[in-house]
């Protein structure tokens, strides 16, 4: 049974920091591309960061790039997201999800909150 586990979220000011971390079980984390995806109140679901089984390719959303920074450590079968920067419009509940180079599957879990305000 897949399972994935996000943590990590909280309230911070605009500017501060934040980490993600994502538990997975259940099917083979190493050979899967993975994704962070987020939902914002009132709107849809918006594709974050994906990265690469190997963790070499990474990508972003434009509204991201050059603040959050994605990783993997495949021998604890965990997914990162290191949010640097961060701003109102960040705010969301955060979700990982697995899939492929260009698609994702519709996250599961509980996901994890990240509120940006002073």
């Amino acid at each position: 049974q897949v399972q994935l586990v996000e943590s990590g979220g909280g309230l911070a000011q605009p500017g501060r920091s934040l980490r993600l971390s994502c538990a997975a079980s259940g099917f083979r984390f190493s050979t899967s591309w993975m994704y962070w995806v987020r939902q914002a109140p009132g709107k849809e679901l918006e594709w974050v960061s994906v990265i690469s089984a190997d963790g070499r390719s990474t990508r972003y959303v434009d509204s991201v790039k050059g603040r959050f920074t994605i990783s993997r450590d495949n021998a604890k079968n965990t997914l990162y997201l290191q949010m640097n920067s961060l701003k109102p419009e960040d705010t969301a509940r955060y979700y990982c999800t697995r899939g492929g180079p260009a698609t994702w599957e519709t996250p599961g879990g509980q996901g994890t909150q990240v509120t940006v305000s002073s």
